[in-house]
This record gives structure tokens, sequence and C-alpha cells, in this order.
């Protein structure tokens, strides 16, 4: 470095360093492990602190209060983004829409529970548009009510509120989403390198719609569903009605969820598109400083509502669009359509010959009129047999089409919350919906070490008792907080007949709990997790170690009438790393493929590690293959897979695919088999150091209590019941 200090062309800080990806680890060594995910919502990242419960500080607001300010703030039109017709309803629907509309059935990702929309690259997504200026406009109410609401609770919330004061009846509403403080950039949106690149790179072929990749639901990089235009901006509608049914699909929505939110989404607010899109400034990620995080500037706004330009379609769907009524379907199926060009280029359907009193008045002068529109997606209503059919039901029964988009805008914006159990607040509908997963609550009324005499008794071994209770648990998804062992659904459809769950060793171990259970009153759910309690202890006191794993009674058992068995499916295991276990080969690395499952199940990377270690040693492996098993003390619970692992008296050897061999220096003998899912635990820099730590001597003890910590983690991530 040069000793002129005074040279303009030197600068005293790092160049990239701290606000750039610069040199990272990933752009040095792009195939190498990135634990990150399991990291992405550290503590440091919360401004609130450790002691900080909004679960516990949503039930002191004033829900009345709020809520009333809300319904206020809808016809409070500000000067600095106008609103249409004077009301900001529309505007918000489609902010808390775009906020749910992300969740997808495949990994439970996505969706509102968590305020990311304040985050990127969603908050800059094409398809979310000035949102910025919706999220701006609660933040008044936001200052006001402070940490008593949550951003992901007023998202969702300012859409009900919004639909309520242009006269639906919502069907509830819950509180208790949690900020996270942090962007989930490592979730998958899809490979494109470019915003609302064709689609076809996302489709083994694009005219079969279910050949999307997996988990993608929203067809084009940066949008929620389908491109309003068409597909890949071609209008069609029976094309585009075969991708709304698919993505719909992905969302958890089916055919008549699907018409209704179409329907009842496009009753009420506008599409903009009046003017050139090519005008507009950079998304809020990519503005400058003085925006103050603001995107999309547009030089021609003037101040008028009605030059707003988002999607580049431009127009109302209904006469009256700040009123919920049955104007979309009057007008949808009232009139022809032709295709025309928006003043910003888009391509939109218009009516043919509509009467004056059916256009809806000009967004910021009630003194012109300008015809409605319907995008694509609207079209496919009309034209596929199968949406038309729901939709002539609706306009038969605008009662039960009030009733049908209700619920399902509820399902839509509550998805991802989970059982009921996690609601809050005054406006939880009292009727239990089959998507939420219902689980009766369970016995407690009888004695836990009655039960667990009783399964010791039995005889299972102990590589039996532990893999039930993991397979029952290990559904269990943060992400959209599904699955998990309440409700001992591994003992009905589809869960009971998975390849991963062994379903022949399953029936065996579930025939003595289920006689176990009647014995004692405990549900089959607690005796299973029980069982997994049993063969640790076991194992455990067996390596000369006396631990209790902790239990909480009371889970439930569900039954086939509380199952929505299709639903499950999604929740399968294609692969089970802690149980050396893949269904087949696939593109994604089998270590890639365990992180994905440790992040939804809502395990940091220590907790990987010591879970695994552990179960290799107590013989949990699928179909007891050896694979992992670096021990000669199998079914005890020892650190021997960390000692023999980071053994240097030993060399490893490939054997073919995903398969090596652990072989002695001095005798060449082949002493253990493994994985990658094993390797890589002494292979990647971080994890090493977990299993060098697990490895020492002086910590056979804290690897006992480490696993058995982290196992109880494990078995009672869903017990909301008790939260």
């Amino acid at each position: 470095m040069s000793a002129n200090t005074d040279n303009a062309g030197e600068c005293p800080v790092m160049h990239g360093g701290n606000t750039a990806s610069g040199n990272s680890n990933m752009d040095w060594w792009p195939e190498a492990l990135n634990l990150d995910i399991l990291h992405q919502h550290d503590s440091k990242t919360n401004p609130m602190g450790e002691d900080f419960d909004y679960r516990e500080e949503v039930k002191k607001l004033d829900y009345k209060a709020l809520e009333t300010d809300m319904r206020a703030l809808m016809t409070d039109s500000q000067e600095w983004w106008p609103a249409d017709w004077g009301h900001y309803g529309g505007l918000m629907i489609r902010m808390a829409w775009h906020a749910a509309g992300t969740y997808r059935i495949a990994d439970g990702r996505g969706g509102g529970g968590t305020g990311n929309q304040r985050f990127a690259p969603i908050n800059s997504w094409p398809d979310n548009g000035n949102l910025d200026k919706a999220r701006r406009l609660l933040w008044p109410i936001k200052k006001k009510y402070g940490n008593k609401i949550s951003w992901a609770d007023l998202f969702i919330l300012a859409g009900n509120i919004a639909y309520e004061s242009m006269g639906l009846k919502t069907f509830g509403f819950s509180y208790g989403r949690e900020d996270i403080w942090h962007p989930e950039k490592d979730i998958y949106w899809g490979a494109e390198k470019e915003w609302l690149a064709p689609s076809d790179s996302r489709y083994e072929d694009l005219d079969k719609p279910s050949t999307m990749e997996n988990p993608l639901a929203a067809v084009q990089m940066g949008l929620i569903y389908v491109n309003p235009e068409g597909v890949n901006g071609k209008p069609d509608p029976l094309k585009t009605a075969e991708q709304v049914r698919e993505t719909f699909a992905r969302m958890a929505m089916d055919d008549e969820e699907t018409a209704a939110l179409t329907a009842g989404g496009h009753t009420v607010g506008k599409t903009h598109g009046n003017g050139d899109a090519e005008a507009l400034g950079p998304e809020p990620e990519g503005a400058d400083v003085e925006e103050q995080g603001l995107g999309w500037r547009n030089p021609n706004m003037q101040g008028k509502a009605a030059n707003a330009v988002t999607s580049g379609i431009e127009g109302a769907w209904t006469t009256k669009p700040t009123e919920f009524d049955m104007g979309y379907f009057d007008l949808l199926f009232g009139y022809e359509w032709e295709l025309k060009k928006s003043p910003a280029g888009a391509w939109q359907w218009e009516p043919v010959d509509i009467k004056e009193e059916h256009k809806p008045v000009d967004a910021t002068d009630p003194s012109i009129r300008h015809n409605p529109i319907m995008t694509d997606a609207d079209m496919a209503m009309k034209m596929d047999p199968k949406y038309r059919a729901i939709c002539e039901k609706f306009m038969a029964d605008p009662d039960y089409f009030r009733d049908a988009f209700a619920r399902a805008w509820f399902k839509l914006t509550h998805r991802d919350m989970g059982p009921k159990a996690r609601y809050i607040g005054p406006d939880v509908p009292a009727e239990d919906l089959i998507w939420q997963d219902p689980v009766p609550q369970g016995e407690t009324n009888y004695t836990e070490e009655a039960v667990k005499q009783k399964i010791a008794a039995a005889g299972l071994p102990i590589n039996e008792l532990v893999c039930t209770a993991w397979d029952s648990a290990r559904t269990f998804r943060g992400s959209d907080m599904r699955g998990g062992a309440n409700g001992a659904r591994i003992r009905l459809a589809p869960q009971k007949n998975w390849e991963g769950n062994e379903p022949q060793r399953l029936a065996k171990v579930l025939k003595v709990y289920e006689q176990i259970s009647a014995e004692t009153g405990a549900s089959i759910a607690d005796v299973i997790v029980l069982g997994g309690s049993v063969g640790i202890e076991q194992a455990a006191k067996a390596a000369g170690h006396h631990v209790h794993v902790p239990f909480l009674k009371g889970r439930g058992d569900a039954t086939d009438e509380m199952t929505d068995a299709e639903s499950f499916e999604p929740l399968e295991p294609l692969a089970d790393g802690f149980r050396n276990w893949q269904k087949k080969e696939y593109v994604v690395k089998p270590e890639e493929m365990l992180l994905d499952r440790a992040q939804l199940m809502g395990l940091t990377a220590p907790e990987m590690t010591v879970l695994l270690g552990g179960m290799r040693v107590l013989g949990t492996n699928h179909g007891g293959t050896k694979h992992g098993v670096f021990t000669d003390r199998e079914g005890q619970l020892t650190n021997d897979f960390f000692v023999n692992l980071t053994d240097m008296a030993n060399r490893w050897e490939p054997k073919g695919q995903n398969l090596y061999d652990i072989v002695d220096r001095k005798s060449g003998k082949t002493k253990f088999t493994a994985t990658r899912v094993d390797l890589v635990f002494g292979s990647n820099s971080i994890l090493r150091s977990y299993a060098e730590v697990y490895a020492q001597d002086d910590n056979q003890g804290k690897f006992v209590r480490d696993f058995v910590k982290a196992w109880a983690k494990v078995m009672n991530a869903d017990r909301f019941d008790i939260a």
C-alpha cells in the first residue's frame, strides 16, 4: 500500500467487505457445503433481545383500537401516495395477498408468517411493485402500537380490515406471527438470474405445468403466481388456466378455492399501467439512499392515483372497485372480451360494447369513466370448463360465494401458521378446519414410568424404539408448523406406507404400542415418544451414563377423519441423512438434503451434528445398513462416531457412488463403510470443528447430554398446545 495517504484514489476502508458479497467463501468454492441456512435467523440479527416474547406481548394489545385505526387509514388518502378512489383497500389486500401467497406446500416455506416481505429479494420482486408504499402507509400504526404488533401480523390484518371496510364479512383472524430480522436469502426461489425470465426453464415441458421444478410454485422469477398477460406474456386463457391450476395447487388450493380467490381478489381494487413502465426508477434494493427504502419512483405520477404504474396492465375489474359485490361475475360473464394493449404496453382483455354505466370511474377524477379489464387468468375462469362451472355456482348463490371466498382467504393468510393451538386473539374462528391438521387433546392422567416399564418389558430392540419415535417426529416443518409426533399420524395413511418409515417394522412396533396405550390410558403418540426415551436411556446406561430424557405428556391421537391424507404427501421424506437413507439418487447432494431437513426441523448445526452421530451408534440406519456405524458397540450411546471419524490412523477410499471404506493405514483392513453424509462431518471445516469437540476424551458426557437435549427438542417441536 502506498505511503501517500493524500492520494485521492485510495480509500481507508475495505471495498465491498461490509456492503457487498465480495469474495466470499462460496464465491471461491461454490461446491462447498453452505451451512448458512441453519443460522439464517441468528439471534444476533434480532434487536428485541432474548427476553422478548412476541406471542405473549401481542396478547396485551388493544385489538379494537388497532383495528379502528386500521379502518380509518383505509380512507385517509395521503398526498405522497394518493389512494385509488380515496380508498387504500385494494393496495392493502394486494400487500397481504402477496405476503401470504409465497407459501408453497412442497417445503412449507414462504407465506406471510414472518414479515419477510420487508426484505430482499421479496421486497423488490417485480410482482411486488409499489407494495413498499403499502408498508410505509402502515408505519404510523406500527409506530403507535410498537412491540405489541408485528409487521407480519400487521400485513395480514391490513388485508382483512380492507375487505371488511369494503363490505365483506371475513371468516376470522389470528394474531401471533413473529417477525424475522434478516432476509431469508437461503430459500430457493428459482435458478434464473434475471427477473421475469421466460418460464420454460422451470418446466420439463411448458405444456405440462405439473412438470414445474419442485419446490417452486410461481411460474417465473419475481412473480407470486402466474403471468397476468399469459404464459410467458402470450395471452391464451386455456393455457393460463392449467398454469393457474398447478400453481394454486402448489399453494394448497383446490379448484373451488382458486376460483373464489381469483374472483374475490379481483372484485376490488385495480391494476396499474397508465404510463411508461420504462420511466420508473429502480426497485427498493436498487434505489439510492435518498429514496429511503422506497422504489419504483414514478416521475410522471403528478400526485394522481390514476397515473400509477405497477404491473403495466391498467384498469379495474368491476364497476364499483371499492365495494365487495358480484360485479366481477356480472362483467366477466355479461360481456364478450377482446385483447388490447394498456398505455404501458401490456396485454389485457377489455369488453366489447360495454354500457357506459358499467364502466368504473377514474381512480382520481370521478367525472371520467374507463373500460374495465380482465387478465388472462380472469379469462381462464370463464373459458376453462371446470373453473366456469364453479363460477356459475357462485353466481347462482352469492352468499355461498362470499362464504367460499372468506374461507379461502382465511386459509391463504393462515395456512403457514400451523395448528389452531397457535392462534391468538378475539377473532379466532371456533370451527376446526381439516387443513389445520386438528389433533384432539391427549390424556395426562397416567404414570410415565409405568408406561416406560411396559415398553421396556415388551423387548423391542433399541434401534426400533428410537427409529419409530424419530420417524414420527421428523415430519415436523418449522416453515409452516406442520407434521411432528403429536397426533401419531405415522399410524395413518399416507405415513404408515411411506418407504422411509419402513412399513413392516413400523406395523410391528405400533401393534405393541397400541396394546400399551389401551392398558395405560396414554395416547399412542405419547407411547411412541416414550419408546424413544426408553431406547435412549437404555443405550446411555449401557455406555455408562445415567440420563433421563425430558418428556411432556398430553399428545393426542388423530383419526383418519381429522386427516387430509393428500395434503400430507408433500411431507414424505425423500431422504433422511440422520438415518443414512435416501429414496433414490438426486441431482442435489445427500449432504445438502440433510441440511434442508435439519433446517425445516429447526436444528442448529451443532444439534444436527450430535443427533446424527448419536443415531449412527444406536444403529438406526434405514434397513439396518452399517454405513456410518463407526463403532463396535452398536446400541450404546457413545461418541465413537466422532472418535473414529477423526482418527488419523484411518484413511478413506471411494467405493462407488456415495459409498466409501474406512481403512486402517497400517493393515489395509477395511474397518467401516460410509456415505457422503457421514464423511461431510470430517471434510467440512465447520462441521469438523463440532465433530472434534464431541470426539474429545473429556466430552463423552457432554456428547450424551447434548444428544438428549437435541432429541427432546425434536420430539417436542410441535407441542404448541403447551406453549
